[in-house]
């Protein structure tokens, strides 16, 4: 298997028979470096912190792992560089076509990569534990929570 070039300022993510989830505004990072083996991980990339004036850039290494990309409507995604050894694809069901890119490179071996824009990164965001604590935090402090939707600032 190819191993993925590493960035040296890029915000690395690991997972080992595990489940990382990374939603709301959790980072400002233009460059990522992800490493899973029979994980599930979660990106949330829809923050309007995350600069898109230049392509972001991803390098993964996927071995029997699933990568869930949220992201804003208009980012296309460009996965040329990357090399699937077995099974491995990327579904991405609504292609966006707005000047913003993400570029993945790396490798991956009986993985996939799953892209989700609009309303299906908003249920995958939903469906999670951080989104509970998120809904209680705006509940007590009186604001609307923003785990769900990056985009909306928080009140109060």
């Amino acid at each position: 298997m190819m191993t993925p070039t590493r960035l040296a300022s890029a915000e690395r993510i690991h997972a080992d028979h595990a489940t990382v989830k990374h939603l709301g505004h959790w980072t400002e990072a233009t460059e990522f470096d992800v490493h899973a083996r029979h994980a599930n991980v979660v990106l949330d990339l829809r923050s309007p912190h995350i600069g898109w004036d230049e392509p972001l850039t991803m390098d993964l290494e996927l071995v029997r792992a699933t990568l869930t990309l949220l992201l804003p409507d208009e980012v296309s995604v460009d996965s040329r560089d990357l090399a699937f050894a077995r099974r491995g694809r990327v579904k991405d069901a609504q292609p966006g076509a707005g000047p913003a890119r993400l570029r993945l490179a790396g490798a991956v071996s009986d993985g996939e990569i799953r892209i989700r824009r609009g309303g299906n990164a908003q249920l995958t965001a939903m469906c999670s534990r951080a989104y509970l604590d998120d809904l209680r935090r705006a509940h007590r402090e009186g604001g609307l929570p923003t785990v769900d939707d990056p985009a909306r600032e928080r009140t109060r």
